[in-house]
């Protein structure tokens, strides 16, 4: 009787501790290295989910995890937790351009290894990441018999808000991210593109977007059909629907969740980077940021053309007289578009670019040798018009010409229809060619700037030859369109940047460039300014006509800039309000505040300088008779000296900003 007791009594006890274990095995969690952030991963009813919490407020409720294939069942059901295995780094790294010169990537990190129970038992692994900034995670499908080659309908994860978060967002599509942001509660979203942005009742802020997408489709978030501030992972599709091609073993891109209490901690992160493999470039000495002028601004707004005429911008006259006046300001890149034959069919049925031979009004080899001798960077341009076959039919030799001329950068554009009919520039064959591109580009040594792209999700870490990219609704819009209203800078930041820099091409000196008053820019010259510190890219444009730079004295701003950085720092913010942002090169400090349609009185701690230094300043900034309807170009140019202690108090009128530089004075301390 009592061995059948004590047999009973251990039957009882190892059943229990079965169910602990399973228990334990179906549920872990991850906390940030600074407790923060807490990952949660979770089997309910034998499919994955998970959650996230930003210091004990849910984020992210339960959400599920899987994927649907075409020919094959689903993988999200029947799941088991095989093992899990648990690690952290901690590293420094630099990268070869960016806003901090070095960059810690410091994570907790779980692998959690599933199994499904059914006869398949096809596994597949989830990587998570948590960092004192975000969280990130990714799947991972091993080589294995029951999956080797597959394609993916649908990418089943899920983003279940925990509340109706205010938002800040573009329309889902496959093709453009050149829209206006709109700020709007989640349950008035059908389909979002990412980064989109968001703020919980209590001011925690919050950015999902992903990383390393190098082989997979670009993904969207839209709305489920019965929770109101529900969505699921959306991907640009192939022209038969399915969304991506791939074949084991394999890894998707990370999903990213960047995380902060304060809006400007999301400029200040660098998740996405983190999140790319290390530099694949041995040699990387022929990458340099830098200034550019270009032969642009005037066929957007129809003083000049891009095919060959009596208005042609790209002839070799003008192209001198660009490089001249680059040389002469200390500028070192000059982008020509409008040079090559075939601009007589971009937008037509034909569309064929030739991307090796010049119009005959424009000597190529000659501009080359030129900027050669004062020592400038001649910046290519290849605009495929959205002909893609044709652009890859030509493109080795297009690179070899440029390499064999010594030049080092171009300007790549997919601006029209798509080619083949069906293809988004956001979907799988489109993501393979942005890549193959960059790779090719590298292997010239040629820099990259692309229009209409591929967002980033921080390649530029693998591939520092990926300098900047449109992907935005910039200057140009200005230009043709009823143009970009006061607070579309004081967005951009908080959404598109967090991605990655932008080609947003600021420095519109003429204002109120159009004599029929139906176009302008809608800001002051101030805020030109300050875009050049708000908005970051290692390439930063002076998009105007050059004879509106001759003579002004603001111009010297854009000649002192740098565009490359040793540290980054977000003074005050809120977005689609109002942003100040302070980078560092070397010893000296450069700051850009900008506003939306609403005057501001802004006051600056000046503590991040260094301490008992005296530092003289160089401002400018709106004057008491600028008016942005009326007299948007005056500015004053102002200075003074300054040091940790003081706070700056500057006002801004609508629309309008002010740029600022702090030299350190040698010898004069407190």
């Amino acid at each position: 009787m009592c061995n059948r007791i004590l047999y009973l009594l251990g039957f009882i006890f190892m059943a229990v501790l079965l169910s602990c274990n399973n228990k334990l095995g179906n549920q872990h969690d991850l906390l940030s290295p600074d407790g923060k952030i807490q990952l949660k991963f979770e089997l309910l009813q034998q499919k994955a989910h998970y959650s996230i919490s930003f210091e004990q407020q849910e984020l992210i409720k339960p959400s599920l995890l899987g994927f649907h294939f075409i020919d094959r069942a689903p993988l999200f059901d029947s799941l088991q937790v095989d093992s899990v295995s648990q690690s952290t780094t901690d590293e420094v790294w630099r990268p070869v351009w960016g806003t901090d010169a070095s960059i810690s990537n410091a994570y907790n990190q779980l692998i959690v290894y599933l199994s499904e129970t059914d006869s398949l038992h096809r596994k597949f692994e989830l990587v998570f990441r948590t960092f004192n900034d975000g969280i990130a995670f990714r799947y991972r499908l091993p080589a294995q018999d029951n999956l080797d080659q597959f394609r993916i309908t649908s990418e089943l994860t899920e983003f279940n808000f925990a509340q109706d978060f205010t938002a800040w967002w573009i329309k889902g599509e496959f093709g453009t991210y050149e829209r206006l942001y709109k700020q709007t509660p989640l349950s008035q979203i059908c389909s979002a593109n990412t980064p989109i942005t968001m703020k919980s009742e209590n001011g925690i802020h919050i950015s999902i977007h992903e990383a390393a997408l190098t082989d997979y489709a670009g993904m969207t978030l839209k709305k489920k059909t019965v929770q109101k501030h529900s969505f699921h992972c959306e991907l640009a599709p192939w022209p038969d629907g399915v969304k991506v091609i791939g074949q084991t073993p394999f890894v998707t891109p990370w999903r990213t969740f960047q995380i902060a209490d304060e809006p400007g901690k999301l400029i200040e992160s660098h998740l996405i980077e983190n999140l790319n493999e290390p530099c694949k470039i041995e040699d990387t000495s022929w990458i340099k940021s830098m200034k550019y002028v270009g032969i642009w601004w005037g066929m957007h707004i129809g003083t000049n053309t891009w095919y060959i005429g009596e208005k042609h911008g790209a002839t070799t006259a003008q192209a001198l007289k660009y490089m001249n006046f680059a040389a002469a300001n200390g500028i070192k890149g000059i982008l020509i578009e409008g040079w090559n034959l075939g601009w007589d069919t971009w937008g037509t049925e034909e569309n064929i670019q030739n991307f090796t031979t010049p119009y005959p009004d424009f000597d190529l080899p000659r501009l080359a040798a030129y900027a050669q001798k004062k020592e400038l960077y001649l910046i290519g341009h290849h605009e495929s018009g959205g002909n893609v076959p044709e652009y890859e039919k030509q493109l080795d030799n297009a690179l070899d010409l440029y390499q064999s001329l010594g030049i080092h950068a171009v300007k790549t554009g997919y601006a029209g229809r798509m080619s083949p009919e069906g293809q988004y520039r956001h979907g799988q064959f489109m993501v393979r060619h942005y890549r193959e591109v960059v790779k090719k580009m590298a292997e010239h040594q040629i820099m990259v700037d692309a229009h209409e792209p591929i967002k980033p999700t921080g390649i530029r870490r693998t591939w520092p030859n990926m300098m900047t990219r449109e992907g935005v609704r910039g200057m140009e819009y200005n230009a043709w369109s009823d143009g970009n209203p006061p607070e579309h800078t004081t967005i951009l930041p908080f959404t598109r940047m967090l991605a990655g820099p932008l080609d947003y091409t600021p420095g519109i000196f003429n204002i109120k460039f159009d004599p029929s008053g139906e176009h302008r820019v809608y800001t002051t010259l101030a805020k030109q300014l300050a875009l050049y510190v708000v908005l970051y890219s290692p390439l930063q444009m002076a998009a105007d006509l050059i004879e509106n730079y001759e003579g002004q004295p603001a111009f010297k701003f854009i000649r002192d800039v740098p565009v490359n950085w040793d540290e980054t720092k977000v003074l005050n913010a809120q977005i689609g309000d109002f942003v100040t942002i302070a980078r560092r090169q070397g010893d000296s400090w450069y700051m850009g505040s900008i506003t939306d349609e609403q005057p501001r009185e802004m006051q600056i701690a000046l503590d991040f300088l260094g301490k008992d230094r005296t530092y003289e300043v160089q401002m400018y900034r709106d004057a008491a008779e600028t008016g942005y309807e009326t007299n948007p170009t005056a500015i004053k140019i102002e200075q003074f000296k300054v040091d940790s202690e003081d706070t700056l108090k500057v006002r801004l009128i609508k629309s309008g900003g002010f740029a600022a530089i702090f030299n350190p004075q040698s010898g004069e301390t407190k």
